[in-house]
Parts: structure tokens; C-alpha cells; sequence
């Protein structure tokens, strides 16, 4: 969606008011999101603050202990296999049935579960409330970003979009809206056994101590990486200029790299009147347990999303979101919380 079409209204007929590509607001303390839901438990992988925990998991378990004290309540917890939650989630928080959701009145559901999720259920979660996306390679489709856009309007609820590894996010975004960025370029490596491929992908075998498995759109890779290109999708939002088709994104397996995901990112501005470019390049080493599909850095990182979505209601810490409409998503942070 270009930045001048307007927002579909209710009845998605494309008759709403026409909004900015990229707005600033300060969320009101009032409304501040404080029933949360968390949607995905998952497997064991590393995180900084133990060794055992899932990114739901650690949520979980950062809601139990810190929510109260933040005026942050977990109301549900769901999980495909809702086996992994017995002996560790309340009976009372375990929720059976997404499609129930709204039964427990959430204020903001965090997704973390899986891109199947947002394109299945993320429409019917903004009926009811605002949805902080764990999983963005699922926005590279079409189909479902439309949905997402028309509830998000329709019912009057925000999506927002955890930035995950991608560092360097907020200048990536000043300077496409500045007219600055020309091209975007995002690279993760990590050993073989990190990588969750699918189709045509999960059939390349690396050969070669490093092995390029795609270069190409980052829209091309989410379907065959969904668990492997949320920070190449997560690019490809922060620069709505550029967008999934424009956004190149490098999946490289490394059989170095048992114990960390290597994540580099590349951007240039337009020449200038020497006939130079801007250029920055970024590298992220983030340690991972061996097979993990999520470094430990990352993880941290949900969590902070997560005080962006649902910031404490204080009115000295007011909460800045960047509000990207071609996606209807938000990356969010809070003034107290360095990048990720």
C-alpha cells in the first residue's frame, strides 16, 4: 500500500481518512495496554536470563515476576502443544482455545509462536485487542498484511512489530522517510542445524565450510526461512520505501558458527554532489546454544518490545511509536531501553 492510499474503513472499501506513511504519538497513560496475553510457549532455547527458556517462556516468566510491579497483568497464555505448559503455566492462565481469546479481555497479545499464527488468527486477535508481532516474516504476505491493515482500522487496534536483531532500526527508519536510503542489504549466518527450511530451501545441503542458501527479495525467502528471516522482514518494514521486494536479504549457513547467529546489515544513501554515498554496515554476533533458531540477545529483546507495546503508566516515561501504515505496524521503544 503506497503512503497515499487511504486506510479501507470499516467495511474495507478503502474509505477511510488518509494518514502519513510515519507518525509519532505519545500513548496516553490512560490507555495504556495492561492485560496481556501471550500466544506461544515453545521449545527450550537459551535466553540471558536462563539457559532453558523459549522467548514465550521467558515472557511468561517475566509477566509472573515483574508484571504486577510494571501494572503489566498476564491474562492467558496459549501454546499449540499445550502439554509444554503443564507443571509451569497456572492452570488458570492456560488458555485451550485461541479463538477464545477475547474471554479474557487482553489489552495487548504478544505473538511468539510462529508465522502461521499471525496469518491464520492476527486478524481475529485485533478484534480484541493490540498485537505485538514476534513472528514479521509473516507480513511478507500480501494477503495477510491486508487483513492485518483492514482489522487493525476496522476495530481500532494497533499492531506492532518486535524489531528482534535487527539493530540500528530507528536510523533505518529516519533515513528512508528522510529520502536517504538507496539500498538495504541484511545478512544472517549461522551453522546448518539453526536453520528451519522449508520448500526448495530445506533441500540445499552446505557443501562448503559457508554456503550461501539465498540472496535475493527478502519476500522471497519468508515462506522458505519463516522462523530464519524476521530480521530481514523486520528491514524490510523499518524502510516502507524499499519494502519486501526491495530489501535484500542473505541466508548463509556457516559451519563455524555453532554457537552464534552473525547478523550484518548494509545500507547506502543516494550519491552526493562528489559522487559518494552514505553507507553504514553494521555486525551483530549474538550467542545461541547450538541448533537454537533464536540467539540469547534476541530473546532479551522480545521482552523490551514487549514494555514498548505495554509501557508502566507513568507520565514521566511517555512511550514513542513509529507507526509505519503500508504495514499498519509499529516498532516500538521506550526512553528507557537502549537498542537492541
Amino acid at each position: 500500500m503506497s503512503k497515499d492510499q487511504p486506510l479501507p474503513g470499516p467495511g474495507g472499501d478503502g474509505g477511510g481518512e488518509q494518514l502519513p506513511e510515519l507518525r509519532f504519538r505519545v500513548m496516553a497513560s490512560d490507555r495504556v495496554p495492561r492485560r496481556v496475553g501471550v500466544v506461544g510457549y515453545g521449545r527450550l532455547v537459551p535466553s540471558l536470563w536462563s539457559p532453558s527458556l523459549s522467548p514465550g517462556q521467558s515472557l511468561v516468566s517475566h509477566l509472573l515476576t515483574q508484571g504486577p510491579e510494571l501494572g503489566l497483568e498476564l491474562v492467558f497464555v496459549w501454546n499449540r502443544d499445550p502439554g509444554r505448559m503443564a507443571g509451569s503455566v497456572p492452570p488458570s492462565l492456560q488458555l485451550q482455545n485461541l479463538a477464545a481469546l477475547g474471554e479474557r479481555h487482553p489489552d495487548l497479545v504478544v505473538e511468539v509462536a510462529h508465522p502461521q499464527i499471525i496469518q491464520e488468527s492476527g486478524a481475529q486477535i485485533l478484534r480484541h485487542a493490540n498485537l505485538l508481532v514476534g513472528s514479521p516474516s509473516a507480513l511478507s504476505d500480501q494477503a495477510t498484511e491486508q487483513r492485518l491493515l483492514e482489522a487493525s482500522h476496522r476495530w481500532d487496534h494497533a499492531v506492532f512489530v518486535a524489531r528482534g536483531a535487527l539493530w540500528g532500526t530507528e536510523d533505518i527508519t529516519r533515513l528512508d522517510a528522510a529520502g536517504g536510503l538507496q539500498s538495504l542489504r541484511v545478512t544472517m549466518a549461522t551453522h546448518p542445524d539453526g536453520f528451519r527450511l522449508e520448500g526448495p530451501l530445506a533441500a540445499v545441503r552446505s557443501t562448503e565450510h559457508r554456503t550461501v542458501l539465498y540472496e535475493g527479495p527478502v519476500r522471497g525467502l519468508c515462506p522458505f526461512a519463516p522462523r530464519n528471516s524476521n530480521t530481514m522482514a523486520a528491514a524490510a518494514l523499518a524502510a516502507p520505501s524499499l519494502g519486501f521486494d526491495r530489501v535484500v536479504g542473505v541466508l548463509v549457513a556457516d559451519l563455524s558458527l555453532a554457537d552464534m547467529h552473525v547478523v550484518d546489515v548494509e545500507l547506502t544513501g543516494p550519491p552526493g554532489p562528489t559522487g559518494r554515498s552514505f553507507a553504514v554496515h553494521t555486525h551483530r554476533e549474538n550467542p545461541a546454544e547450538p541448533g537454537a533458531v533464536t540467539g540469547s540477545a534476541t530473546v532479551t529483546a522480545f521482552w523490551r518490545s514487549l514494555l514498548g507495546a505495554a509501557p508502566s503508566p507513568s507520565p514521566a516515561r511517555p512511550v514513542l511509536c513509529g507507526a509505519w501504515v503500508s504495514a499498519s505496524a509499529w516498532f516500538c521503544r521506550s526512553d528507557s531501553v537502549s537498542a537492541d
